[in-house]
């Protein structure tokens, strides 16, 4: 269980929860400024990078202004500074109780982004962060990519992602790139559910916060450097879905006053994830139990009774429901959900792509090899095949006990078979994990993929990926949210999927085409439904493998994608 790789990664983990998430510092920095139309921020040159950190997009969403769209930035700023730990959004990710797994999990959680505490948050949290290569002049016009963070709806903020490896690489390549990253509402601020917040207009409020931050970037960022014609939004996990978002709101159009909001998207561990509307009767049991939780339940107007509640009133009545890593896993509370009043964002995401109402642009989508492990650590209880399908039952209220039987089934009992994967009978650790694991990891991410794709992928060009590079790895596998530990935080010790992902990502931000820039590497074939080819990151090289695996279970899965939703 405990192999040569696992220990390397576990003195690696042990590292990061001091240093990983703290922007890297330099001993030297100067000052430096930009002037764009709503004031002159001063920020910082540290090494070959200038970062522009805290820069507001929209008026503070406090008092009347809780619940309720973002208000643009329209005011001067005058002169202000870069704050260097720009405030998060208020945070709702239940934390795994670490003292019951093996040391090496516990420390490898610990360094992921859900893992970590976020101290430093509060309402007036619509900013967004810029870094570009030190020396850029306003008339560069460096093509421009747009972070959004993962964290289940529930964590996350821009001061946890630097991208100073992203911009050093595309320098050395001379492909230099500007990056943009947002905050966005979370949890019950961003994306409370429920009839009244759909009569109010005030529905999926995370993903409107992420919207007027591409249009700041479309207005403003060419004072920065960046190119408001070639943008590319990217983004992992909760983001990589919101990400999918984007390219279906409005119908598809990704438009603003006639201009594109981006050209293409990169998505890591997420694509399309069916929801019920945001005023089905499970989403509404989560609007009325905060309701119930912040005192307001008999109150006239209940967003105006939570909108009057003081900011810890309000946040403990939204962390009053079940967060990801509660027994719901990844049934969650708050996510974006379809309001089909408003044309915004009105349909669930498969019947998005069914209809041909998404974006044209080109896409780049993946995932890790062990989505499901990290979000099964919580569900010891799951042990035997009728658990797992009453389980699942309670999850998706739309698939039939038929359905779900027959899903099930697809998977084997023999632990051998199950996530994380190709690890024979090791790492179960309850009876069923492995099994439980694969299951939530391909209706969640990897199978859910491959329907997406079936879809667009000869509308388009896609280029699709499964990560392997941590094969072996106790418990967790290849894990969810590995990727970033591999692009934000340092890498962990081998440098070849590092130096892969970020060579191809680069190139298509610069080229809409992975292929356009190797510097040495494999070429990346487009995916078709006919041919299905994924690259595949490893430790030591990447190949290029077919997206066949667990025929059956997509099978199912793509026979009725409408009866797994959330």
């Amino acid at each position: 269980m405990h192999s040569i790789t696992s220990l390397i990664l576990l003195a690696f983990a042990l590292t990061l929860p001091a240093a990983a998430l703290v922007t890297r510092q330099a001993n030297a920095s100067t000052i430096t400024s930009v002037t764009y139309a709503h004031g002159t921020v001063l920020g910082l040159t540290l090494g070959l990078t200038e970062t522009f950190k805290g820069i507001p997009f929209a008026e503070p969403p406090v008092g009347p202004l809780r619940l309720r769209p973002p208000v643009p930035i329209s005011r001067n700023l005058g002169t202000f500074a870069s704050d260097p730990s720009p405030r998060a959004c208020p945070q709702f990710s239940s934390q795994v109780d670490t003292k019951s797994l093996p040391a090496e999990v516990a420390s490898l959680y610990k360094s992921t982004p859900f893992g970590q505490v976020i101290a430093n948050a509060g309402e007036d949290c619509l900013t967004l962060s810029i870094q570009r290569p030190a020396g850029t002049r306003s008339s560069a016009k460096l093509p421009v990519v747009f972070w959004l963070y993962g964290g289940a709806f529930a964590t996350g903020s821009t001061n946890s992602y630097d991208a100073t490896s992203l911009l050093t690489r595309a320098k050395a390549l001379k492909q230099p790139v500007l990056f943009v990253a947002a905050n966005y509402r979370l949890g019950g601020f961003g994306f409370l559910p429920g009839a009244a917040v759909s009569r109010a207009g005030a529905s999926n409020l995370g993903l409107r916060d992420q919207r007027a931050a591409l249009e700041w970037v479309q207005d403003n960022i060419a004072s920065f450097g960046g190119d408001p014609d070639r943008v590319v939004i990217w983004g992992e996990s909760a983001g990589a879905l919101s990400v999918f978002d984007h390219t279906v709101i409005n119908g598809g159009d990704h438009t603003r006053n006639g201009k594109a909001l981006f050209r293409g998207a990169i998505m890591n561990s997420g694509a399309v994830a069916p929801t019920q509307n945001v005023s089905h009767p499970k989403p509404q049991a989560v609007y009325d139990s905060v309701l119930r939780a912040a005192g307001c339940a008999k109150a006239v107007d209940g967003l105006e009774c939570l909108r009057g509640l003081s900011y810890g009133a309000f946040v403990n009545a939204v962390d009053s429901v079940p967060a990801v890593f509660s027994y719901r896993s990844v049934d969650l509370a708050y996510l974006p959900r379809p309001d089909p009043a408003d044309g915004f964002y009105n349909v669930s995401p498969e019947v998005a792509i069914v209809e041909g109402r998404y974006a044209r642009v080109p896409i780049i989508v993946g995932d890790q090899q062990d989505e499901g492990t990290l979000f099964t650590l919580t569900l010891s209880n799951v042990t035997t095949t009728s658990k797992l399908e009453a389980y699942l039952a309670s999850m998706f209220w739309d698939a039939t006990p038929a359905q779900i039987a027959a899903l099930v089934k697809t998977y084997p009992r023999d632990p051998g078979a199950g996530s994380p994967y190709n690890t024979a009978l090791t790492n179960e650790i309850y009876p069923g994990f492995k099994r439980v694991a694969a299951i939530l990891g391909d209706l969640t991410f990897t199978l859910s993929r491959r329907v997406y794709l079936a879809a667009v992928a000869n509308n388009i060009p896609a280029w699709s990926y499964l990560s392997t590079y941590l094969y072996g790895t106790a418990v967790l596998g290849t894990f969810h949210g590995s990727d970033i530990l591999e692009l934000f935080y340092g890498g962990i010790p081998w440098p070849l999927p590092a130096a892969a992902m970020e060579t191809y990502y680069i190139s298509f931000i610069n080229h809409l085409d992975p292929n356009a820039i190797r510097d040495g590497l494999i070429d990346w074939p487009r995916y078709t439904p006919e041919g299905r080819k994924l690259m595949n990151f490893q430790q030591a090289l990447s190949a290029v493998i077919k997206d066949d695996f667990r025929e059956d279970s997509y099978r199912q899965l793509a026979q009725s994608p409408q009866s797994f939703r959330l």
